[in-house]
């Protein structure tokens, strides 16, 4: 097995450096859980693990039982565990789920550098890169495409969550995303955004809504 030299391995774990801190990027642009600093951790590390299986197998007897290569296929199971606590269940929304697989792209991008296939890293990283900003335009698209907002001003109490939830399922009303701003010890505002199934109103859907208690206010937009 060929020694790779020490100044490779030092470019090998900049570069894995700097294209995990590409993917990085765009994860924290948009307020990401895994951002800039997990991305390059992980690419970096992934580089290292393979680096030292590179390394262990040039320092084995051919002949020895050793699979040196079973110490970089642990990065792809072990990867898991960070992408796993990436995926979050957000009320009826599962979120996380492409962060989670960046991580684990990320990790195949350092493990591409790290045994010195520098053009499967990169063009890998750029596809990535190319298909989180442009798919995000998209997501966009289809997300607010015969979609409506609900704006709720209710009081901040125990069971307001679950009836709200009830009444949008009761009324068809399936909910594609949400956030909920404090507006003070007591109050909040929930903003919705929805898919209206059975075609009600906005003021049907207002009536419906004010009708629960302690909500304030209900906005249809």
């Amino acid at each position: 097995m060929v020694v790779v030299p020490e100044w490779e391995n030092g470019v090998r774990l900049l570069l894995s450096a700097f294209l995990g801190g590409i993917i990085g990027y765009e994860r924290q642009n948009r307020h990401k859980s895994a951002g800039l600093r997990t991305n390059i951790l992980v690419c970096v590390g992934s580089c290292l693990i393979m680096i030292v299986s590179q390394r262990t197998g040039s320092q084995i007897n051919a002949n020895a039982l050793a699979d040196p290569s079973r110490i970089a296929a642990q990065v792809v199971s072990g990867i898991g565990f960070l992408g796993a606590g990436a995926i979050l269940k957000e009320g009826v929304n599962i979120i996380g789920l492409t962060t989670a697989a960046c991580i684990w792209v990320v990790a195949g991008v350092g493990l591409a550098v790290g045994i010195g296939y520098y053009s499967g890293a990169v063009i890998t990283s750029v596809i990535v890169f190319i298909a989180l900003k442009s798919l995000t335009y998209m997501d966009k698209l289809i997300k607010y495409h015969d979609n409506m907002i609900i704006t709720i001003t209710a009081q901040d109490e125990s069971g307001q969550m679950a009836r709200l939830y009830r009444c949008f399922l009761d009324n068809c009303i399936s909910i594609r995303g949400m956030s909920v701003t404090e507006l003070s010890h007591d109050m909040m505002k929930l903003r919705f955004i929805v898919y209206n199934e059975n075609d009600l109103t906005n003021d049907e859907i207002i009536y419906r809504i004010s009708k629960l208690k302690s909500v304030v206010s209900v906005e249809v937009s």
